[in-house]
């Protein structure tokens, strides 16, 4: 028996089918399954600005199937906007609001399914950790992704204008040049166009099973996108019926096919720590070795941005995610049994989805040809990360670096340090106190990335963060510094000048100084005060796990 029929049952339930009747319910409404439909839309962001259109689609096409739509609302942070801000420390923390009220709504009011749409980096995360909290039938629609924009025969993309801050800083552009591309990075609707995180996380998302195939490359202002949202709908009344439920889904074989197509498109970092925090909440084993040991067998495929040469909507037009999931299938890299919120396996999916990619395209490569020959995101573990550490690969010449660190205990500081020149070649930056704890909110830290690249140093100097990385961001980089400084992980030990080892190969990040030195500065060390004493940020900081457990903030 579904859940909301309780409604009709007795007379104690009568209140209940009153407040019903005033938000539209008639008497034969009480039998149908009450959907709930979590609606990311804002003007915060262009991320989220088509989302309404799409929730209105999807409620219609929820009403013709039989069900009872009941829209609410959900907050979305644009990562973008507020990049290399204070506001920084509110993007990751987002991802915990978002699922706990989708959760709150959906559980207060006995919801039977939910359909969530949304469009900015974590809106996706979010969603999942909801769903897998409830284990209600649920799809997820994605807003879509941006289309590019345009300067001079070149795509640009958001982190195109990151960029240029550095190349503006370095002397390398001039003032007209520098204000064409923010003017023209981000024509119009949708989430950020490269392979950053947003796409990353909705091409989880397809992979997995919770969302139907080829909706997390198409474009946001595209009709085509519309049309997914409404047959979305349609899917989530048949796995009512069907009772297809997430956890069903979310088994330890989905991780692992989402884990190799992220390899293999090219996927951001954060995505590391989304699908640690979703395992970890699905109660499905999971680590950062697990990622270690999928990205030494996944060839990265797909030449796209940040560190390639194509967007989202290119990989749209070669076959999308689906083409990239049957050559993995047929590679014997995919688990083929695993199912969908349609009721087909991932092998029914691809069936028809041809077995080589489309002539004439560069976006995806054949299986024999990669980009490269094993995945982007290492793991690395040592004395500065003995319970891991995530560097991107992808773009790098050489993912071996040993030198001085430059030390910052802010993302503000060592921004200035770069755009001031400080920083030079050989130079290994380091940036703690901005864990999920120490932060609080585990910030990005694509404008000190993107500086570095913009003056020329992406393959000279290494930055190595407690914090995390945009989807935008590649170089010598390493995040996700685990334990954190502000609870005394070794990286709060590092001095200026102590030599600092990135070496990708044998995937190490060691602080090349002795033990006993180490052991003097750790019993001198003293944990900082925390930076807030009230409101959210103090909330999720007192609450907040390690980075290698997914940050989630109900570990227990």
């Amino acid at each position: 028996m579904r859940r909301s029929a309780t409604i009709t049952q007795g007379v104690q339930r009568m209140p209940n089918r009153a407040m019903l009747r005033a938000v539209g319910f008639g008497d034969g409404d009480f039998n149908k399954p009450i959907v709930g439909l979590a609606n990311g839309y804002s003007t915060i962001t262009p991320c989220n600005l088509g989302l309404n259109d799409l929730a209105r689609r999807a409620e219609d096409s929820l009403r013709m199937a039989g069900a009872m739509p009941q829209m609410f609302g959900t907050i979305t942070v644009s990562d973008g906007i507020s990049m290399g801000t204070d506001g920084m420390h509110y993007s990751l923390v987002s991802r915990e609001v978002i699922a706990d009220s989708i959760e709150t709504a959906c559980n207060a009011q006995s919801m039977d399914g939910l359909l969530a749409i949304g469009g900015c980096d974590k809106n996706m995360p979010g969603a999942m950790l909801a769903m897998v909290r409830m284990n209600i039938p649920s799809v997820f629609v994605y807003g879509g992704t941006i289309k590019p924009g345009h300067l001079d025969g070149e795509d640009l993309t958001v982190v195109s204008a990151f960029e240029a801050v550095g190349q503006y800083a370095a002397g390398k552009i001039d003032d007209a040049r520098l204000a064409a591309v923010e003017r023209k990075a981000c024509p119009g609707a949708g989430s950020c166009g490269g392979m950053f995180t947003a796409n990353t996380m909705s091409a989880a998302f397809e992979v997995m099973g919770l969302s139907l195939p080829h909706s997390s490359t198409m474009a946001a202002e595209d009709f085509e996108t519309s049309d997914s949202a409404a047959a979305s709908a349609e899917a989530l009344i048949r796995a009512i019926e069907l009772d297809i439920r997430p956890l069903d889904l979310l088994t330890r074989e989905a991780f692992e096919n989402a884990i190799s197509v992220i390899m293999a498109i090219g996927g951001s970092t954060n995505a590391v720590l989304h699908l640690l925090a979703a395992s970890n909440t699905a109660g499905v084993p999971l680590g950062l070795d697990d990622f270690e040991a999928i990205r030494a067998r996944t060839p990265v495929l797909c030449d796209l941005k940040p560190s390639g040469r194509f967007v989202t909507v290119d990989l749209h037009k070669a076959g999308g995610i689906p083409q990239v999931m049957k050559l993995l299938l047929d590679a014997g890299l995919l688990h083929g049994q695993c199912g969908t919120v349609t009721g087909q396996t991932i092998a029914d999916v691809l069936a028809d989805v041809p077995a080589t990619p489309p002539a004439g395209q560069a976006v995806i490569r054949g299986i024999d040809r990669p980009l490269y020959s094993s995945g982007h995101l290492a793991v690395l573990k040592g004395n500065l990360a003995e319970r891991g550490s995530v560097a991107k690969l992808s773009g790098v010449k050489n993912p071996l670096i040993t030198g001085p660190a430059r030390v910052f205990d802010s993302e503000e500081t060592c921004l200035e340090a770069i755009l001031d020149g400080s920083i030079v070649a050989g130079d290994v930056v380091v940036v703690r106190y901005e864990g999920p704890r120490g932060g609080p909110g585990m910030r990005e830290m694509l404008a000190p990335t993107a500086a570095i690249i913009g003056a020329g140093l992406g393959d000279s100097v290494g930055l190595i963060t407690d914090g995390r990385f945009s989807g935008g961001t590649y170089g010598m980089v390493v995040g996700h510094v685990a334990p954190e400084a502000a609870i005394g992980g070794t990286i709060a030990l590092v001095e200026d000048g102590d030599s600092i080892t990135i070496d990708a190969h044998d995937r190490l990040l060691r602080l090349d100084v002795d033990e006993q030195t180490l052991a003097r500065r750790r019993a001198a060390w003293v944990a900082p005060a925390p930076r807030h004493e009230r409101g959210v940020l103090a909330k999720y900081a007192r609450l907040v796990s390690c980075s290698s457990l997914g940050a989630v903030t109900d570990a227990g």
